[in-house]
């Protein structure tokens, strides 16, 4: 009998005898505590009806399972870390045994068992609901626990509603959701984490199970949040850290974090659906270069191909794939092209057949291969959940490498198929723990994305693209996320805001949406405010549908392309610091793009409606985004203080500002005390900069740090130290620390900008004497006056003290 077969039979078998038993008595706990073994950094107990295991990863973190049955095989798609508990204590006491940490107290209560969660001090952070504790109906399980007062809820990764989403509830399963509404859930990804915040306590709860997950934050009642799987066990990681960006740290410790990605990448990607022929690729990419609109990657998407057959090329759109990628890469472009997961079921079809006979689709319980409906028609899948199946989709994907694309879009991986009512009783390998579609849906994309990543990079022996629509927790180790098929509505570019916020709180730091919408066609207005906050977004890429009018940047006019042209301007100019923020998402897991609630939490303001859509770019850009129809808006200023990015005025934090809103500029404010390396203009990352760094310096009354960054952009070599790195620190006198790492800067020179510190004549550099000049800058260039009988269009202007510095890797001491 074949084995997959044998253990679905088994599992059918268990699942029935335990529906019937406990059909019978209703909501079930785990009832008294029955015994207990204590071992280095874990509890096992069983009670009266489970079986229980504590275990502490470190000072942060503690997990839990939980079983109706003995513990099976501990298995994760998600987490990499292992228990390394450290000093922790565990003492019994009669009905209590408590787990200390440096951070935590975890207090078992055994009558009935419960769980609870403290300070060291005693301060509760995280409590289980007396009378509901951890409980099964059905096969369903649900963690009960008691909402504090005014307990805030953020994250749970790529969710619509309310940066706060106290009293409200979602769903985990991934779904293909074209044009979705604004309060749709759920949504293609799922990534069970969350941060609870009160009393100025922060936790996290990643909840590691791949079953049809439920979130309740207080919906429909006033007494509890609980996070619940439909299938499987209880199996969650408590973490509890200082400040909600300890605990994004803690939680991508366990889940991982990015790898660089190629610098390219972080550049403009002008896409459609679709691009063709190959004639037409080139017509764009001439008429980026020549509006000199810089510009790195195009995509192409399902056109592509012969009859949307994965691994073909359609001949007479494009006869000569390796010649058209060798003529954009002239050009200094990279090509993307969409893959999606389902492979035709047609004879003589290379990739069907090397498919069937590797026996790598996944099958019904029964042996017979799965087939669904997608855009060639009737296809198998892949089963990415086996080795065997991500080995042979690594293979294919060579076919793309040899002709030289560098970016690999991974689509429909939900699973999408038309109906979108994939069967139960589609059978999973799971590495080796065999399972159906109701535990392997969740995580399909996550493991297609690993696939692709790992054979791109096996393949081109540098750093690939990858883009991903679904996924689940971890996805950040392999692949950057797209908020999916949104619509060109001003509430859509907010809710993608808020979206992507989430996401950061959730572990994934490269993130973007379909600027101008997907559905639909954008006006003048809101294609242009949209084209100005994609520069402040982890990926910069501009998409839109099939029979939608043309969204190229020069497709609404000359004054939405000069604005456009701006901004994007300014995104290459400020690739230093965007790269350098992305290391520090790859050190420490923060988040590229930025909700206020990281750096503020407890600011109540924050939360507020108005001013939920506000998010910071690293820790020194504030952006303030505002619906394209509106003329006036509220800005709320955290503690701090903040320069306008364009005429460097001052404000101070803790107050709300009503700003008029132009189409020419997006409200952008820049953190006092912060330092913003930049470069000069270039058209295309293949294009060197000038040799001098442009180093901006905004002077504020707390001290700050950045790590500078840099790398070849290209290779793994900064895996084995190929880098340039320094720390630069500013606390009344800037102090660039010694630059360590075997790469040598692009940079032989460094401009010091000085913003906010007054008439200065002069500066000590290690000591010596040094002139400085003052000047005037624009972030803008100015608009074109179309209108002759209209005012001219003026840009502001920062009046700043600049001197120039030779880019030692010694360290280097300025004093103001």
């Amino acid at each position: 009998m074949n084995r997959l077969v044998w253990i679905a039979m088994v599992v059918l078998t268990t699942l029935s005898g335990s529906r019937a038993l406990f059909a019978q008595n209703g909501v079930v706990n785990a009832g008294d505590v029955k015994q207990v073994r204590i071992g280095k950094g874990q509890v096992n107990l069983t009670t009266t009806h489970a079986y229980v295991q504590i275990s502490v990863y470190n000072d942060s973190v503690i997990r839990v399972r939980m079983d109706r049955q003995p513990l099976g095989d501990d298995f994760s798609y998600a987490v990499m870390a292992h228990p390394s508990p450290g000093s922790a204590t565990i003492k019994e006491a009669n009905d209590q045994i408590n787990i200390t940490t440096t951070l935590i107290q975890a207090r078992v209560s055994k009558r009935p068992f419960s769980i609870s969660f403290y300070t060291p001090d005693g301060q509760p952070i995280n409590e289980e609901e007396s009378g509901l504790t951890t409980s099964w109906v059905d096969n369903t399980v649900t963690a009960y626990r008691k909402m504090q007062p005014e307990e805030r809820f953020i994250g749970l990764g790529e969710k619509n509603g309310p940066l706060d989403r106290a009293g409200t509830a979602y769903t985990n399963w991934n779904s293909d959701v074209f044009g979705y509404r604004t309060d749709q859930d759920p949504l293609y990804s799922t990534i069970p984490f969350y941060i609870g915040i009160h009393h100025g306590l922060d936790y996290g709860i990643f909840l590691d199970n791949m079953y049809q997950s439920d979130f309740n934050f207080g919906a429909s009642n006033n007494r509890f949040s609980s996070f619940a799987a439909r299938g499987g066990e209880m199996n969650y990681y408590f973490i509890h850290a200082p400040s909600v960006a300890g605990i994004i740290q803690a939680y991508t410790g366990l889940t991982g974090r990015i790898h660089m990605p190629p610098l390219w990448s972080l550049g403009y990607q002008q896409n459609r659906y679709s691009y063709y022929p190959d004639q037409e690729v080139l017509r764009i990419a001439q008429t980026l270069r020549e509006k000199k609109i810089p510009a790195d990657g195009i995509t192409l998407d399902i056109h592509y191909m012969d009859a949307y057959k994965l691994f073909t090329w359609d001949k007479n759109r494009f006869p000569d794939p390796a010649g058209l990628i060798s003529k954009l890469k002239q050009q200094g472009f990279q090509l993307t092209v969409i893959n999606d997961p389902g492979i035709k079921v047609e004879k003589g079809y290379a990739a069907y057949e090397s498919g069937v006979q590797e026996n790598v689709f996944i099958k019904y319980v029964d042996g017979q291969l799965y087939t669904g409906q997608v855009w060639p028609g009737w296809c198998h899948f892949s089963d990415f959940t086996s080795e065997k199946g991500r080995n042979w989709w690594k293979q294919q994907l060579k076919s793309y490498v040899d002709v030289g694309v560098a970016g690999f879009w991974n689509d429909m991986n939900e699973i999408a198929t038309w109906g979108q009512k994939m069967p139960d009783n589609v059978l999973f390998d799971f590495d080796g723990h065999g399972t159906t579609h109701r535990q392997a849906h969740n995580v399909y994309g996550l493991e297609m994305v690993r696939a692709s990543y790992e054979g791109a990079r096996g393949a081109m022996n540098k750093r690939p693209f990858i883009l991903t629509r679904a996924g689940y927790a971890g996805l950040q180790r392999y692949s950057a996320i797209w908020t999916g098929d949104n619509r060109a509505e001003d509430d859509h570019m907010l809710a993608g805001v808020r979206i992507m916020n989430s996401l950061g709180i959730s572990g994934v730091p490269f993130t973007g949406m379909d600027i101008g919408g997907f559905t639909g066609n954008a006006g003048v207005g809101l294609y242009t405010r949209w084209m100005q906050l994609g520069a402040f977004l982890p990926y910069f890429r501009n998409h839109t549908a099939v029979n939608t009018k043309s969204a190229e940047p020069w497709a609404f006019g000359e004054e939405a392309l000069e604005v456009s042209r701006n901004y994007i301007n300014l995104r290459y100019r400020l690739l230093p610091y965007i790269y350098s923020v992305f290391y520090e998402a790859m050190e420490t897991g923060m988040p590229v793009m930025r909700s206020l609630a990281i750096n503020y939490t407890q600011d109540a303001r924050v939360y507020d409606s108005r001013f939920q859509q506000q998010f910071q770019l690293g820790n020194a850009f504030m952006i303030a985004p505002f619906e394209s129809t509106q003329q006036y808006g509220e800005i709320y200023f955290p503690q701090g203080g903040w320069y306008d990015l364009y005429t460097d005025e001052q404000i101070a934090g803790g107050q709300i500002k009503i700003n008029t809103l132009g189409m020419h500029e997006l409200p952008v404010y820049v953190k006092a005390g912060s330092i913003v390396p930049m470069q000069s203009l270039v058209q295309t990352t293949a294009e060197r900069p000038n040799d001098t760094l442009y180093l901006h310096v905004y002077k504020g009354d707390t001290a700050n740090a950045i790590v500078y960054y840099e790398d070849d952009g290209q290779t793994y070599d900064y895996e084995k130290g190929g880098y340039y790195k320094r720390t630069i620190r500013y606390d009344h006198q800037l102090i660039l620390d010694e630059a360590t790492g075997s790469y040598t800067s692009k940079f032989s020179n460094i401009s010091l900008i000085l913003h906010g510190f007054g008439p200065l004549q002069q500066v000590k550099v290690n000591g010596g004497v040094q002139p400085i000049l003052s000047s005037g800058i624009s972030f803008l260039s100015p608009i074109s006056r179309f209108d002759p009988q209209g005012g001219y269009a003026t840009t502001a202007v920062c009046q700043v003290q600049a001197l120039s510095i030779k880019n030692s890797a010694d360290r280097i001491v300025v004093e103001f």
